[in-house]
């Protein structure tokens, strides 16, 4: 009977009908949910079988468990997790349970790494980062910053390699904190970038790389996670769509024209296309277009739909295409931000065909601020 039973165990294990599974105490294994074999186990449906204390731990932890299998599903197939370690880690760091949370809900890989993996990549992090806190809330706003590689070998050349080239502590915390992907790229490719801007400055006439290298990046920190053909694709279209000497093509880059590298070339194109077209049709000369261009290179990230739909605004408002030129900011502004704030400024007697319209693209303290003294000035008037 004996054997006939341990026959019976074997054979369902076997042919994928049922899964034993062995449960260890809670004494034994109390940080990670734990999986005896590392088959996949699979239903009468076939699907791989969740692993029921991972789910009990994050519902516990009050994670959003739809969200987390729709960015990760693997995630709770797998044997062991460290949700646990991972929860009592952040803790310790500063971390609320509930931005703990809402990390694993959104980046449920994070519960893969071990204690030693986070502790080493976290010390990684505060050699350019001056507090836990400033750690915290990156995760908090990017979780696959953190935890996307567990590579710290490859996170800790790529610090040296990035202060060998005269970044400053500043300039890469300022990396870390917007494109922390930065840090996760392969040696080579941060290398192969750093090159490529190297040989565009000597190209330029400038004679101090460090210094242009440093120039780029404090004004795109998206530069390195790009790809060099794209870079390389963009600077050509900049020079030769805006006939540009090598100084002036150098100036550009230093300064607003830097982001322009970040777009893809044939939406850079499309986007400068669509912008001509419009001003064309709204009387401008071709020195006019390029001006405004020039003047904000910002402006070629916007659609077409978009950037034609906020131009009409304006005009409809009777703003006119020059003004538009002469502030070419305002058109950062969303079109609902647009009409309220020309309504509250003519309601206030202020005259916009005349007058300056750069407020249409201040920060709301600033743009109340100013509201305010418009009124108290046309009540001042009025008496």
């Amino acid at each position: 009977m004996t054997s006939r039973n341990l026959w019976y165990m074997r054979s369902n294990f076997f042919f994928g009908s049922r899964c034993w599974m062995i449960r260890y105490s809670a004494e034994i294994l109390k940080s990670v949910s734990f999986r005896l074999f590392g088959v996949t186990c699979n239903n009468g449906d076939n699907e791989p079988l969740e692993n029921e204390d991972l789910l009990n731990n994050l519902l516990t932890m009050g994670v959003d468990i739809d969200m987390a299998k729709k960015r990760q599903p693997g995630v709770f197939n797998r044997m062991v997790t460290n949700e646990q370690d991972l929860k009592m880690f952040l803790l310790s760091k500063g971390a609320s349970k509930e931005v703990i949370a809402s990390i694993i809900s959104r980046y449920p890989r994070a519960i893969t790494r071990t204690s030693e993996s986070l502790s080493k990549r976290w010390d990684l992090w505060r050699k350019i980062m001056t507090s836990d806190l400033e750690i915290v809330n990156i995760l908090e706003r990017s979780p696959e910053s953190f935890f996307r590689s567990n590579n710290n070998i490859n996170l800790e050349n790529n610090i040296k390699f990035l202060y060998s080239v005269g970044l400053s502590q500043k300039c890469l915390c300022r990396l870390l904190a917007n494109a922390p992907r930065t840090f996760s790229n392969s040696l080579d490719l941060n290398k192969q970038m750093i090159e490529v801007l190297q040989e565009v400055c000597l190209f330029l006439g400038h004679n101090d790389p460090t210094d242009f290298v440093r120039k780029i990046i404090s004004k795109n920190p998206f530069i390195l996670i790009q790809s060099t053909k794209r870079v390389k694709a963009n600077i050509k279209f900049l020079q030769s769509t805006f006939n540009l000497n090598k100084e002036e093509l150098l100036q550009l880059l230093c300064g607003p024209g830097a982001g322009i590298l970040d777009l893809s070339t044939e939406c850079a194109k499309r986007n400068y296309t669509n912008i001509k077209e419009k001003l064309f049709s709204l009387g401008c000369t071709e020195e006019e277009v390029q001006k405004f261009v020039l003047s904000y290179p910002d402006m070629m990230f916007l659609a077409d739909k978009k950037f034609n739909d906020k131009i009409d605004c304006l005009i409809e408002e009777k703003i006119s295409i020059l003004q538009i030129i002469e502030s070419p900011r305002v058109l950062d502004s969303s079109i609902s931000t647009l009409k309220s704030r020309i309504k509250e400024l003519v309601h206030a007697g202020y005259n916009l065909n005349v007058s300056n319209i750069a407020l249409l693209s201040w920060s709301q303290k600033r743009f109340e601020a100013k509201l305010e003294k418009i009124k108290r000035l046309e009540q001042c008037l009025g008496s």
